[in-house]
């Protein structure tokens, strides 16, 4: 059984976190627009974790001394490293900053990479929650997805999870073509039964430059329009929040005490390094941020590291009006919304009265007494634009 773990308590700050992307997949799904990438050769760990190490410390000169809250590994197929490249990496991570014990160490996991064997290694390397990409719970919709693994490897791989590691989580996609409100509440009622304690719970999108998107653009793939695709986000927060597990941001849901720290931090618009090919990183100097930016192909990224320590193509320094901007962008994604104070600060005015009353008024906005502003759940449906409203 899981061995005892005590995660630190969540303090509110936005803390600092560090991100590290693994960009290999066994392979690219259809609808996956991320940094992700296949080989058909096995990749060289230990030349690539020499390269993280070395990225580290120029990210370790750029962010000064920090006290390190939560750790992220994403990909890619993360679940596709060695135990071995995953204890060198973490221990890399610990010998640039202070790493303390009880932060959340995540990992994002393949259901069809999922060995028990590994997931073993991964604990005593350190990981303390694992994140597994299930993205649904029918073989014919996992098909579709173009995923490698069918329910019964999900199941398994849930299992495992749970026994070895403290924290769980999987993601899920929704508004996939022909998919009934009934039947995403049975799928989504079954996810919730599995004892896990966080769900991410996405929309299908259709991206530029994915495989879905030429069908889409072609007629050959048709997804829930805007108003179906609002049902089915409505009925996922009224059964996730009957169920115990509401939104804390759009499209995660957790029991209470159970929000992923790390992406808490860029919810709060912390600082966090991103380290590996085509992560990105918000890391203040001074009154300033500066927003990282890594070489996106892997093989690309690693000799720019081994000739020059890093391989970063973007350095731009962060404005206060910028900073407000991002600030708010991704604070009210959050259910706790804005601190105010903070966004004030940072823009060095108050939000438009008039704005603030118009939204108020169509019920998308909420104070929270004096300190906070967040969108409501109508709000969510339009987020974009509110954010664009109060940012004028």
């Amino acid at each position: 059984m899981t061995e005892a773990f005590t995660l630190l308590p969540d303090t509110g700050e936005p803390g600092f976190g560090i991100y590290v992307h693994w960009p290999f997949c066994a392979a690219k799904c259809p609808y996956c627009d991320f940094n992700s990438h296949v080989r058909h050769q096995p990749v060289d760990q230990a030349r690539f974790v020499s390269a993280f190490l070395q990225e580290m410390k120029a990210m370790r000169e750029l962010s000064g001394p920090k006290t390190v809250t939560s750790i992220f590994m994403g990909g890619g197929t993360p679940s596709l490293m060695d135990p071995s490249t995953v204890a060198a990496i973490l221990d890399g991570i610990a010998g640039a900053w202070h790493v303390p014990n009880g932060i959340e160490v995540t990992m994002e996991a393949n259901p069809s990479s999922v060995e028990a064997t590994r997931f073993r290694g991964y604990r005593a390397a350190g990981v303390n929650r694992v994140s597994l990409g299930v993205q649904a719970l029918n073989d014919a919709d996992l098909k579709f997805l173009g995923r490698l693994h069918d329910v019964e490897d999900a199941l398994r791989a849930i299992r495992l999870a749970r026994e070895i590691f403290p924290r769980m989580s999987f993601d899920l996609i929704y508004a996939r073509p022909k998919q009934t409100v009934e039947a995403w509440e049975r799928e989504l009622k079954e996810a919730m039964s599995y004892a896990v304690d966080h769900l991410s719970l996405y929309q299908l999108t259709i991206e530029e430059g994915t495989a879905f998107f030429g069908l889409h653009k072609a007629g050959k793939l048709i997804v829930p329009d805007e108003e179906q695709a609002a049902v089915l986000y409505e009925a996922t927060q009224e059964i996730t929040e009957r169920e115990g597990m509401p939104a804390y941001e759009v499209s995660n849901h957790a029991r209470p005490g159970a929000e992923s720290r790390h992406n808490l931090t860029y919810w709060r618009y912390g600082d966090y390094a991103g380290i590996g090919p085509g992560a990105h990183g918000r890391l203040t100097r001074g009154r300033s941020k500066i927003a990282t930016a890594t070489e996106k192909h892997p093989e690309t990224w690693l000799t720019a590291v081994e000739r020059q320590g890093h391989g970063m193509i973007d350095q731009e320094l962060l404005d206060n009006e910028a900073q407000a901007d991002e600030l708010l962008l991704m604070g009210l994604r959050l259910r706790e919304g804005v601190d105010l104070a903070r966004w004030q600060q940072l823009s060095g005015r108050d939000p438009d009265p008039a704005r603030e009353q118009f939204l108020l008024e169509q019920g998308f906005i909420e104070r929270l007494g004096n300190s906070r502003l967040r969108c409501t759940p109508p709000g969510m449906l339009i987020l974009d634009a509110v954010v664009a409203d109060l940012a004028c």
